[in-house]
């Protein structure tokens, strides 16, 4: 098996129980987003539903919409949010949703898409004049000796034959071009920065078959899965600390 990975889904329950650091992330962020609680908000990536969660209690006037590319977060999320929000199974570089949103908000999602461009076009067009984005995701250096680690185990016997035409699918930015990406999309008032953040993984094995290897499983049989994690987490040792580096970007659209 070679080539694009056959299943692009999550395990969403998974992920529900061991994003902790993700959710830190996200707290962070809401620091920055003043809401008055009537706004129109989008969670661009809303993933399992928890910080969406969050997200509605902080406009109870108004209304939130969640978009996930994965159907399983998009099922969990409906589950866990019922009528609260409106959950819709969506790119996000094809994002239609049924009204303008005021605020667009978005954490450890962008850096799952390739074409950046077509994101903040997509994002723009579904934003009303004045709407804000805030966002977060893995920028230029996440998490890379983790990785260069993980393509050396997808080297070797007996996994390299699942991994000869793989590429991954990460989009690791920069703030420069990241700011030079927002206004070709037409946005005003931009910033883009990065941000360190080495994390200590509690449940390491969990946490990198869940969420880092994710997609290197989707290239294996099943009965390989387990023994790749494995080997991996051998390589890397313990205990396991990730070296994150956050993109943080912030703009408005006219």
């Amino acid at each position: 098996m070679s080539g694009e990975p056959v299943a692009r889904d999550w395990d969403a329950t998974s992920y529900d129980r061991i994003s902790a650091p993700q959710q830190r992330w996200a707290a962070e962020q809401m620091d920055r987003l003043a809401l008055d609680g009537d706004e129109v908000v989008l969670d661009a990536g809303c993933g399992s539903g928890r910080v969406t969660a969050e997200l509605v209690r902080r406009v109870p006037r108004g209304r939130v919409y969640g978009v996930d590319a994965a159907p399983s977060m998009v099922a969990h999320a409906r589950e866990a949010l019922g009528d609260r929000v409106t959950v819709l199974c969506q790119d996000l570089v094809e994002l239609d949703l049924p009204e303008p949103v005021d605020v667009v908000f978005s954490n450890a999602t962008f850096h799952w898409i390739a074409d950046h461009d077509a994101l903040f076009a997509a994002l723009s067009r579904n934003m009303a004049p004045g709407a804000r984005l805030v966002a977060q995701c893995g920028g230029r250096g996440n998490i890379d000796s983790f990785r260069r680690l993980s393509d050396e185990v997808a080297r070797e016997r007996p996994f390299a034959a699942h991994f000869s035409d793989w590429r991954g699918p990460w989009n690791y930015a920069g703030p420069e071009q990241t700011e030079r990406r927002l206004r070709a999309a037409g946005f005003d008032d931009v910033r883009a920065w990065l941000q360190e953040r080495p994390t200590p993984i509690a449940d390491a094995r969990e946490f990198v078959a869940t969420v880092c290897l994710v997609r290197h499983l989707d290239q294996l049989p099943s009965g390989l899965r387990g023994p790749f994690v494995d080997a991996v987490l051998e390589r890397i040792g313990t205990p396991l600390v990730l070296h994150y580096v956050r993109l943080n970007m912030t703009a408005t659209r006219p």
